[in-house]
């Protein structure tokens, strides 16, 4: 869906943002009849909560959300976008005395809650959703806004579709149109050319009827090179170490990294970034048939080096392995990966927090500042070079899932970085690509982690 902004000419409302601190200043300043209002309705500039403000005769005069105390603020983000699900049908502009990142903060995340997955249930008499809009505040870039939450409402759609509509064949129908769109150059590779030249790959996704296959896109003439890799399993039942049946409730958000990294890719082209971009996708769906990997299985990779599968539910480093190996071949100036990787990841941070691994310390201090700009919060993780034994089992080079279950997160970044030798920026995002509830910003359901913060990172890590 396409997110936007009111027409700037179009009439609006005002939106009034207040503090608690400063609840009795601006109430002195407002009409009696509002200030009773407010009053009767018990509002006290509470974080996030709206009141309609009713005019004589039954109009709407404005309405007014609370911005509570600082130390509530932190606890979040994307607070003022309450109103745009709390607000009647109408146009608002917002009043308000915030810095610039906190008015940029405002307006995103209204864009962000505007988003809707809606095409596969009837609409209920009575049962729409008032859709409130929002002028542009001055000030900000409004388009570099529109853009960035119009790649978010793509990852959201495709972590969102259900696995019987996005298999591996609609996420590169995507991948083509996302391509042809911005005059990017794509290619697939599939079949025999996949076993020979991708053979992990392959290997995951030769169990199901639906073919895997490399998505490669390439975009940008000049400037610095950054290469994206997203993991594209389509949905993933553990295959022969078959997950329980509540533990394949949110599988079709299993190619949540191939969503992120296309989101992120969309940003880059609209922006007309002065890059070099390469996307790469491996997409599969890990099914459970006859030629299924089994556990003990040993793969010849891309790189050559051996893997012992000893567990096939850890598929997706095998997929990335693969198209890193084949990425850092380039040497690009930041090669990244985004994956829906470990369950460890999420016993870590959580849903709403996103590790990251890299060695780079410019890299480091970009994503940091961008993490921190665009309200797109990261944590790293180390590279911990004591653990490296953990994944070499001795009768192949690597174990694609030790036993013992310590470090999950960090163990899998390490197998990954194998295959990102020679590229000193490689950093690796275990991100969760699911909004456990609804909040502020963001409805329950897939979200986009990790992008926004790449995206801010750019000019620092490569110069542009």
């Amino acid at each position: 869906m396409t997110l936007r902004f009111s027409d700037r000419d179009s009439p609006s409302l005002p939106l009034h943002v207040v503090a608690k601190p400063d609840l009795a200043v601006w109430l002195a300043q407002q009409p009696a009849e509002v200030r009773t209002w407010l009053n009767a309705t018990g509002f006290d500039a509470s974080l996030g909560d709206v009141r309609p403000l009713p005019a004589a005769g039954g109009g709407l005069l404005g309405a007014v959300i609370g911005y509570g105390e600082a130390s509530a603020r932190a606890r979040g983000r994307f607070w003022l976008a309450r109103a745009a699900d709390a607000l009647p049908p109408g146009t608002f502009h917002l009043v308000a005395d915030l810095s610039p990142d906190d008015l940029e903060e405002a307006a995103l995340g209204w864009l962000l809650a505007s988003y809707r997955f809606d095409g596969y249930a009837k609409a209920k008499p009575g049962k729409a959703r008032p859709e409130a809009r929002l002028k542009a505040p001055a000030g900000i870039d409004a388009a570099r806004l529109e853009i960035i939450a119009d790649a978010e409402a793509l990852t959201r759609d495709l972590i969102n579709t259900p696995a019987n509509d996005l298999g591996p064949a609609e996420l590169e129908a995507a991948f083509l149109a996302l391509a042809s769109r911005f005059g990017a150059t794509a290619a697939v590779t599939t079949g025999a050319a996949l076993q020979e030249q991708f053979p992990l790959i392959h290997a995951v996704g030769l169990a199901s009827p639906r073919a895997p296959r490399l998505l490669d896109l390439r975009w940008g003439t000049t400037g610095p090179r950054l290469t994206l890799v997203g993991k594209g399993v389509c949905f993933d039942t553990g295959g022969l170490d078959l997950k329980p049946s509540a533990g394949m409730l949110l599988m079709k958000k299993d190619m949540g990294g191939a969503a992120t990294v296309m989101g992120l890719a969309q940003m880059v082209m609209a922006l007309n970034l002065p890059l070099r971009l390469r996307l790469l996708v491996p997409a599969v769906e890990n099914a459970v048939s006859g030629p299924a990997m089994r556990p003990r299985d040993i793969y010849r990779s891309r790189k050559g080096l051996t893997v012992e599968v000893n567990n096939t539910d850890a598929e997706g480093r095998l997929v990335l392995a693969d198209a890193l190996d084949l990425a850092a071949e380039e040497a690009p100036d930041w090669l990244i990966s985004m994956a829906t990787l470990t369950g460890a990841a999420r016993v870590a941070l959580g849903p709403d927090l996103s590790p990251y691994f890299t060695d780079d310390p410019a890299v480091v201090a970009g994503l940091e500042a961008g993490a921190k700009a665009a309200r797109d919060p990261v944590w790293r993780l180390p590279f911990w070079q004591p653990y490296e034994p953990l994944i070499e089992p001795g009768i192949a080079d690597l174990d694609n899932a030790p036993s013992g279950g310590f470090a999950g997160a960090i163990t899998a970044a390490l197998f990954l970085r194998r295959f990102a030798e020679g590229v000193p920026s490689y950093t690796h995002f275990d991100i969760y690509g699911w909004n456990p509830a609804d909040a502020p910003g963001r409805p329950k359901g897939g979200v986009g982690m990790g992008a926004r913060a790449v995206l801010a990172a750019l000019p620092a890590v490569l110069g542009i």
